[in-house]
C-alpha cells in the first residue's frame, strides 16, 4: 500500500517503527530517535529514554554526539574554499600548514619511527581531503611503533584529555613521520581534523566559525556546533560505553560537565560535532539537492559530485575494503561500503539492501546517517551508546534494512 508521494509504504514504515522498538525495549539501547525522508514526507520515531536507568523521554530535537559522522559535515567548509578558488585540489598544504613540509615516510610501517626516506612529493590538499595524506588511524598497525606514537601523542582529539589547541597538535603531528607515501593509501580519520586546522587557517577564522557563517546558519542547523551551550544541555542524553563482555552500562561521556558542555580545545571535524536529526536532514538534503537549500545555493554542483563519488584508485580502493573486511570484530560489520569520496564513505558495489551510490558514515557514538541519490532518501538513526558493544551497530542494520523494505513506488 503506497504513501502518495511519499515513496515509503504504510506498512513498511510501521515495520521500521516496530523493529526499532524492539532495540528499545530489549534494554540494549535505553533511546534513539530516526528520521527516513523522501519524496517530500518525513517521518520521525523518537522512542525510549535519554538515560539507561529512565528519566526523561527522547524527543525529536534531542541533542546527540555525532562522533565520526562529524566527518561529511565538516568537508564542507573545505569545498566552498575550493569553489571560492582559496584552495585548488593539487596545490601543496606547506603554505598553511608548514609543518607537514619536507616529509620523512616510514620504510616499513611496523618499523621504527626514526627508519625513514624522504616524501616524493609534498602533500597536496587532495591527499588531505581524499583522507591519503600519509598517517592515520590503522587498526590493522596497533601495537606498531607509529600508531603508539600516534596514541601518545594525542593525535585523535576527540580520544585523549586534556586536548591540545590547534598549532600544539599540528606541532606534534609534524614531529611524526608518514607511515605510507602522500597519495599512496587510505587511512582512516586523521585527515578529517586536519581539515579543519586547514580552513581555520586559510580563512583566519576558527573552524566552527567559518562552518557556522557558511553551512550551519544558512541550511538553519541551529543545534549543530562543537559543544552544546548551557542552555540546551538538558536535550543532551549522557553517551553510554557499554562492557563488551557483560553488556553493563557505563557512562562515557555526562552531559553536564561533560566534554561536550564546553567549547573544546581542538574544534575535531573527524569526530567532534553535536546535532540532531533535523540538523543532519538540511544537510543531506542539500548535498542531494546538488548543493542547493531552497533557493539558496551552498555548494556548487561539481563540489557536491566530488565529495559524494568515489574518489579513490583501485589500490587505494582495495586497501580501504581490506581495512573494512578484516576489522568486523570491531565494526560489527559497519564501514563495508567499498569507496571513499571527500570525508564519507561511497558504495561501489551491493553489499547489502543499500544501492551503489549511497553515501555518508557512521559514529562510534552510536550514529549513523546516509543519503541516497537513487532513492532521493535520507535516513538518520542516532542513538547514544557507543559501539564498544554492537548494540548500535545492530540497529544501524535493521534500520537500514526495513528503510528499503519500505519503499514502495
Amino acid at each position: 500500500m503506497g504513501t502518495g508521494s511519499s515513496g515509503f509504504s504504510k506498512a513498511g514504515l510501521g515495520r521500521l517503527s516496530d523493529v526499532l522498538a524492539g532495540h528499545v525495549e530489549s534494554g540494549k539501547i535505553p533511546g534513539l530517535v530516526a528520521l527516513v525522508s523522501r519524496g517530500g514526507e518525513t517521518h520521525v520515531e523518537a522512542l525510549g529514554t535519554m538515560r539507561h536507568d529512565g528519566g526523561l523521554p527522547m524527543r525529536r530535537d534531542t541533542i546527540f554526539r555525532m562522533a565520526s559522522t562529524s566527518k561529511p559535515v565538516g568537508m564542507a567548509a573545505a569545498m566552498v574554499l575550493l569553489d571560492e578558488c582559496r584552495l585548488r585540489l593539487d596545490d601543496p598544504v606547506d603554505p598553511w600548514l608548514p609543518e607537514l613540509a619536507d616529509r620523512r615516510v616510514l620504510k616499513q610501517v611496523d618499523g621504527p619511527i626514526d627508519d625513514t626516506v624522504p616524501a616524493r612529493r609534498p602533500v597536496t590538499v587532495r591527499d588531505v581531503l581524499t583522507s591519503t595524506f600519509g598517517l592515520g588511524l590503522d587498526f590493522t598497525a596497533l601495537g606498531t611503533p607509529i600508531m603508539n606514537a600516534v596514541l601518545e601523542q594525542g593525535i585523535t582529539p576527540n580520544m585523549p584529555e586534556p586536548q591540545p589547541g590547534p598549532d600544539e597538535w599540528m606541532r606534534r603531528l609534524g614531529s611524526l613521520p608518514l607511515m605510507h607515501q602522500p597519495g599512496d593509501r587510505w587511512q582512516y580519520h586523521i585527515a578529517s581534523d586536519l581539515v579543519g586546522v586547514l580552513v581555520a587557517r586559510v580563512t583566519g577564522q576558527s573552524y566552527e566559525s567559518f562552518l557556522r557563517e557558511r553551512v550551519f546558519e544558512p541550511l538553519g542547523m541551529k543545534d549543530t556546533g562543537f559543544h552544546v551551550p548551557a542552555e540546551k544541555l538538558d536535550r543532551l542524553p549522557p553517551l553510554y560505553a557499554p562492557d563488551p563482555q557483560t553488556g553493563e552500562f557505563h557512562v562515557w561521556d555526562e552531559a553536564e560537565g561533560g566534554r561536550h558542555s564546553r567549547p573544546p580545545a581542538f574544534q575535531g571535524g573527524g569526530g567532534g560535532l553535536s546535532s540532531t536529526v533535523d540538523d543532519y536532514n538540511a544537510y543531506f538534503r542539500m548535498l542531494l539537492n546538488g548543493g542547493m537549500h531552497g533557493d539558496e545555493r551552498i555548494l556548487s554542483k561539481a563540489a557536491v559530485e566530488l565529495m559524494t563519488t568515489n574518489r579513490l584508485g583501485a589500490e587505494q580502493q582495495a586497501a580501504r575494503h581490506e581495512l573494512a573486511v578484516n576489522n568486523v570484530h570491531i565494526s560489527f560489520g559497519q564501514g563495508q561500503h567499498g569507496g571513499w569520496g571527500f570525508g564519507m564513505a561511497v558504495r561501489t558495489y551491493r553489499g547489502d539492501y543499500a544501492p551503489i551510490g549511497q553515501f555518508g558514515w557512521d559514529g562510534g557514538s552510536g550514529t549513523s546517517t546516509y543519503a541516497d541519490p537513487q532513492n532521493r532518501l535520507t535516513g538518520i538513526l542516532l542513538t547514544q551508546v557507543g559501539t564498544s558493544a554492537p548494540y548500535s551497530a545492530h540497529a544501524f542494520h535493521d534500520f537500514w534494512t526495513t528503510l528499503y523494505q519500505a519503499i514502495d513506488d
